[in-house]
């Protein structure tokens, strides 16, 4: 499945460029960071997240998932058998709310990668899938999978998104493509990866090649 998976991710890259050059032009130019980026990337950004159809569909997902809360809380007690995914995790984060904000990185990060990873083909019968947060909790899911989870769990303990993307990259270590969530705080950007036991500073993380990241409101193309 990695061995597909990164021939399709360098084709989104290279797809991305292409777009970036043609379509976007100067106004993604106008918007390219000073300074380096995520792994020591140079960043251009776009609020044009029209291409996203996998991000978009998940994002309609999750408003619905979220917004289903008394109905899934009740189904999932009508069987003796059936877990309460949902409403463990509701649980889990109104524990968390009153804690400081680092423990609330960190016991996130570790409560989604305690979830089994399975991948697209197995779990979807597709090559590329992005999940929700429930079809995550209830069916387990890939690395871009566990970086939504995360996402979707600090925004609702109150995370501004604009403090937050997930970035896919190619892990050079593994010559694989991958993804993650990576949490701007205090002036230093977090990791919180399902392949990393523990929250870790990017600039830590040397074995990254970022292709984008994006989040709900812009998508930022890396180049090296």
């Amino acid at each position: 499945m990695y061995g597909d998976y990164l021939k399709l991710v360098n084709y989104i890259s290279v797809m991305l460029i292409f777009f970036a050059l043609i379509f976007f032009g100067a106004d993604m130019a106008a918007a390219s960071t000073r300074g380096p980026g995520l792994f020591g990337s140079h960043e251009t950004k776009s609020t044009d997240l029209s291409a996203f159809k996998k991000w978009n569909s998940a994002l309609v997902r999750i408003k619905k998932d979220l917004a289903n809360k008394v109905v899934q809380e009740r189904n999932c007690r009508d069987g003796v058998s059936r877990k309460c995914y949902m409403d463990d995790w509701r649980s889990f984060l109104a524990f968390l709310k009153d804690k400081p904000v680092d423990r609330q990185i960190s016991e996130i990060n570790s409560y989604m990668n305690k979830y089994p990873y399975i991948t697209d083909i197995v779990n979807w019968h597709v090559q590329d899938y992005w999940e929700s947060i429930r079809q995550f909790l209830t069916r387990d899911g890939d690395c871009e999978d566990y970086a939504i989870a995360k996402y979707v769990s600090l925004k609702e303990l109150g995370f501004n998104v604009d403090n937050m993307r997930i970035v896919v990259v190619r892990d050079t270590s593994l010559n694989i493509a991958h993804a993650l969530l990576v949490v701007y705080f205090k002036g230093k950007r977090l990791i919180l990866d399902n392949q990393i036991p523990y929250v870790a500073l990017a600039k830590s993380v040397l074995h990254y090649r970022p292709y984008y990241s994006i989040n709900e409101h812009a998508w930022w193309l890396h180049t090296m």
